[in-house]
């Protein structure tokens, strides 16, 4: 039997994450972390890849840290930042834990989440 991963996340938690990619530069940034999987993302590679200035960058993983969607590891002189995968899931199951009242949902063909 799997776990319920929506059963941890509060709606706070569910709002503050929502928040955060409610924002273009940080949707994209998120994205892009998704994207690089577990090896993740220095900010310099973030900042290229994005055309985001440093400055901007670094606010926008700060609020993408805080939400609990990315989380940043320390490898000698570089982070590395990474989509928080388990976060992700959890805010997708807490958004469709009720999903059609137990009818059947027609998804969409190749809707997958990770």
């Amino acid at each position: 039997m799997e776990p319920n991963i929506s059963a941890n996340l509060t709606e706070d938690l569910a709002v503050r994450s929502l928040a955060a990619i409610a924002q273009a530069h940080r949707l994209r940034v998120f994205r892009a972390l998704v994207v690089a999987g577990e090896n993740g993302l220095t900010p310099g590679a973030l900042a290229e890849l994005l055309s985001v200035a440093p400055s901007s960058l670094s606010f926008h993983l700060k609020e993408l840290t805080y939400s609990g969607l990315a989380s940043s590891e320390a490898r000698g002189r570089n982070l590395i930042y990474r989509a928080n995968f388990a976060q992700m899931n959890g805010l997708l199951a807490y958004l469709t834990q009720h999903c059609c009242q137990d009818e059947t949902c027609e998804v969409a063909e190749g809707c997958v989440a990770c």
